[in-house]
């Protein structure tokens, strides 16, 4: 397992990424033959050597002979051959990983006075050279926002231990850059990796149950500690650092612009381990997250703080806190600093236990703690004004100014929680309700009309719904005591620990304003006396289905025209959060028309709301797969309509996505400047933007002819062929897909063999372990094909389109990437194990002549030789890899077929599942993706 190439070039940046992967696989060879003998290593060499033989020149008597020697495998050895390949490949993304930081440093370093493209400078630079002024530049500031919402989708393969043994190695590699080391230190890192790749290999790679979802809570904090408390803080100083360079004359002071939420913990949709409880520990998880952070740095700013007054002056306002803190604090839990020359740390042991306070539920209601976040706030800026007075303003700007803005930006909660529940659940417990009310006997059965009416009216009227005294059931129970914790997580925490309810499967304003009525009934929204609406919970839709998207308009035209629903909206600053789904607009629709659809719908939207002096937050619901809307975090700003960012943007960052982003600092700041410069470009381009551009509107006409004959052709195969649903549940892992112990969330909202019911996260897992890719291509060739109709003229107009459109360019772009990592050899392998021979052959002879059709019209509109020719690095990325993917495909299949007949039987194997369960690890490695 020593060799995998790396796009040829001469630069000394990509021989360091050939020696790093050289290395750790020079390190898993000895661990190979430590642990399995010289027999183990050379089975994987000749295993390697002949896949790459295949990729390279496929002969079919040797790709016989390739599968052969893998059914030829013993047990025993072949459960070591998988995890070898597939350890091999977390081997390589990390060296791949720490390569994408040393090139930033690389660049830093030899760039001098240039600019790095796509850094936050270059997008400062742009509004300098585009005549942005001052009060231009502050106004793009204010009105920009980005919220980046980490889920617990059951996307990521890897354990916590894992993550935590790939950190390390990490750390260890980058340190062979280090030019100093002699000869003995680096024979004592390579001892030391060479022990963490040992430890790998005996790390189990499975979990043994599937994660509780306070399990999830925690997974999702590990970020927060890891890199997100000092990386934000850091993006925000880059930021006024370049401010300042072109705008000199002002001094910057950014506002809150980017931050982070969550929803692990809060989304109960078709998770009935999300409990209101279970909402409630998240919620003090994160509030002892916080607080423990800012006690670190309370720590560390206490060392440099050791100012003395027999030397320095500080203000009276510093002295006359530490007065008010003696006799409001008695100090328990911190040593008292006894030394009085040094103010500073006598007052930071008063910060310090007043933290310490804010987790004692016996010290509420005194003033021996922080009531919130303001008030420490005010507490440093007191200490930051007292160190400038005596110009010790170096020591501000590094640790007040860091420490200040994470707790602008973390407050007392660490991250924003949203809620999330299935619309029907609603309509269950409303329907519940209102027949114990005798207000009538069945809510449900009532017209979207009647509804909407009865709904009004609920809210309009002060009196309560419910009666402590009435008996519930127990759904409707659970669904009430949700809204009550957020009442009580409001006051506890403060109003921004929880503000939005999202609406799974909105298909009606009914669905919406259902959720506020159960907001009214805790006290989350009223109508005063005089008139005045508060609300401090939004209802938020979440339209997923083709069908939705078209009918959202005309349900918030709806309710925008309702005066209540509309002084909703007032309350909450005149801003609508409105969720799009990818994933299930990609499975109901197909790529194409998915993709299109959701562009139209956030343009009509937008419009809509702009009839009513509304501005929209769009919250795009994207997955980290290219069939559930996954693209690098700037590109999926950019391709955003320039007219529909106005009121900020929402992001989902889910599974292994979170993963690759934020477990190394020098990534996460890396993305997290990508995501702010791609913010500041999407700004320029909506005040430069002309809305009656005459060539775009010819353009997206084209595009809407090509989505409706893609959604034609997509769903004669996935809605309209009878076998279809059998085709892709014995020609993929699907089944086996849900054992794997990834998630405390079922695979299927019911207990259902219905397609509708079956989640997009397994859907695409599946095509993709399976390596068809299909959500992420199928029905874009015939679409394509349908308007060239072999005429040039038209072949030009859509290369035009590729170069001049953003949103056709990234649609095509993202068709590249599905074509190059998809391998219709191997899925033609995969669907062998479809039982009956006429459907297999049929359904796998629909999907092979669409792929050969797709990437030739791909190749015909990007004007390419090969797919990715315009991206080198990536495309020598991916091709490489495949050889090493593919082994681990031909073993799972050979696996799902003997654990398939086994349990035809009514029998199981406990052996041939985790090896399948291995494979499916190793393969989301290998291509970087699971569902």
């Amino acid at each position: 397992m020593t060799e995998i190439a790396v796009t040829a070039g001469k630069s000394n940046s990509n021989n360091l990424l050939r020696r790093d992967i050289r290395f750790l696989g020079n390190i898993l060879g000895e661990v190979l033959v430590h642990q399995g003998g010289n027999e183990l290593l050379d089975i994987v060499e000749k295993i390697r050597e002949t896949s790459k033989s295949l990729r390279a020149v496929f002969i079919p008597d040797l790709h016989e002979e390739f599968k052969q020697l893998i059914s030829s495998l013993e047990p025993e050895i072949r459960h070591q051959v998988i995890r070898a390949f597939a350890i091999y490949f977390q081997l390589v993304n990390i060296a791949e990983q720490n390569h994408r930081i040393r090139r930033k440093r690389d660049y830093e370093r030899s760039a001098g006075d240039a600019v790095q493209a796509g850094s936050i400078e270059a997008s400062v630079r742009d509004l300098k050279e585009n005549g942005f002024t001052y009060y231009e530049a502050q106004e793009i500031l204010e009105g920009m926002s980005l919220e980046l919402v980490m889920t617990a989708h059951p996307t990521e393969a890897k354990r916590r231990p894992i993550l935590d043994i790939h950190k390390r190695i990490a750390e260890d590699v980058m340190l062979l850059d280090n030019p100093t080391l002699t000869f003995r230190e680096r024979e004592q890192l390579r001892e030391k990796l060479l022990n963490e790749v040992i430890t790998l290999w005996q790390t189990d790679e499975l979990r043994d149950r599937k994660p509780t979802v306070i399990d999830e809570v925690r997974n999702g904090m590990y970020y927060f500690h890891e890199t997100l408390f000092h990386v934000l803080p850091d993006v925000y100083q880059e930021l006024e650092r370049c401010l300042g360079k072109y705008y000199p004359e002002h001094h910057w002071h950014v506002p809150k612009y980017l931050r982070f939420g969550s929803w692990i913990g809060g989304d109960r949709d078709g998770n009935p381990s999300v409990t209101a409880d279970v909402t409630w520990q998240t919620l003090n998880m994160q509030r002892k997250m916080a607080i423990r952070e800012y006690q670190l740095a309370l720590a560390r700013m206490f060392k440099h703080l050791s100012f003395s007054t027999s030397i320095i002056d500080v203000t009276d306002e510093l002295m006359a806190s530490i007065q008010k803190d003696r006799l409001q604090v008695t100090l328990h839990k911190t040593p008292e600093w006894h030394n009085e020359k040094e103010p500073y740390r006598i007052k930071l042991s008063y910060m310090t236990e007043k933290l310490h306070n804010v987790l004692d539920e016996t010290k509420k209601g005194t003033s021996e703690l922080y009531e919130n976040a303001q008030e420490l706030i005010v507490d440093l800026k007191i200490i930051d004004r007292s160190l400038r007075h005596h110009y010790a303003d170096y020591v501000a700007d590094t640790h007040l100014s860091q420490m200040i803005r994470q707790v602008e930006l973390f407050g007392f909660h660490t991250a924003t929680l949203d809620i999330r529940q299935h619309s029907q659940e609603h309509e269950k417990a409303m329907t519940e309700i209102l027949a114990k009310m005798n207000i009538t006997s069945n809510y449900a059965e009532l017209k979207e009309e009647e509804k909407l009416v009865l709904l009004e009216q609920l809210l309009n009227d002060p009196r309560p719904l419910t009666s402590p005294y009435q008996e519930y059931s127990e759904s409707t129970t659970e669904c009430l005591d949700v809204y009550r914790t957020v009442f009580r997580a409001q006051k506890e925490f403060g109003v921004q620990c929880i503000t939005s309810y999202l609406i799974s499967m909105t298909e009606a304003g009914s669905d919406i304003l259902e959720v506020m009525v159960f907001a009214k009934e805790v006290g989350l929204f009223r109508k005063d006396p005089d008139g005045t609406v508060v609300c401090t919970l939004q209802s938020v839709p979440l339209f997923e289905t083709i069908e939705d998207l078209h009918e959202a308009p005309a349900i918030m035209s709806r309710l925008f025209e309702m005066p209540i629903y509309r002084q909703s909206v007032a309350a909450m600053n005149d801003l609508q959060e409105i969720m799009l789904g990818y994933s299930d607009s990609n499975k109901d629709g197909g790529v194409v028309t998915a993709n299109w659809e959701l562009r139209v719908a956030l343009k009509q939207i937008t419009a809509t709301a702009k009839k009513y002096g509304v501005k929209l937050k769009f919250f795009h619901g994207r997955g980290g797969a290219l069939g559930r809307g996954g693209m690098p975090l700037n590109r999926s700003i950019l391709v955003q309509p320039p007219e529909t960012i106005g009121g900020g943007i929402k992001i989902t960052e889910q599974g292994e996505v979170i993963s690759s982003r934020y477990s190394l600092k020098g990534i996460a700041y890396r993305s997290l400047e990508q995501a702010t410069s791609a913010l500041i470009k999407a700004a320029i381009n909506a005040k430069l933007y002309d809305e009656n551009n005459q060539q775009e509107e010819e353009w997206d006409e084209i595009i809407a002819g090509i989505s409706e004959t893609s959604l034609n052709k997509y769903q004669d195969l996935v809605f309209r062929d009878p076998d279809f649903l059998k085709f892709f549940k014995e020609s993929t892992p699907l089944g086996e897909v849900g054992e794997l112990n990834i998630g405390s969330r079922p695979s299927k909202r019911k207990n259902s063999d219905r397609f509708e019911d079956l989640r997009a996260i397994p859907w695409v897992f599946a095509w993709t372990q399976s390596r068809y890719l299909f959500p992420a291509w199928y029905a874009a060739g015939t679409s394509l094909y349908n308007f060239y109709q072999d005429d040039e003229k038209k072949l030009q107009i859509l290369q035009d389109m590729y170069h001049n459109s953003t949103f056709f360019r990234s649609l095509i772009d993202t068709l590249q990437l599905a074509i190059i990592k998809a391998d219709l050899v191997i899925a033609k392998e995969y669907s062998r194990m479809c039982g009956d021979q006429e459907v297999r052959d049929r359904v796998f002879g629909k999907i092979e002549e669409e792929f050969n059709l797709t990437k030739e019209m791909v190749l015909k509109i990007t004007g390419l030789p090969e797919i990715l020719d315009d991206a080198p690095a990536l495309q020598e990325s991916i091709r490489q890899r495949n050889p090493y993917v593919d082994p681990l495909s031909y073993l799972q299949v050979q696996l799902l077929t003997e654990l398939r007949a086994v349990r035809e039987k009514d029998q199981d194997d406990a052996v041939l599942l985790r090896e399948v369960l291995l494979t499916i690890n190793g393969i989301a490695a290998g291509l970087r993706n699971t569902g």
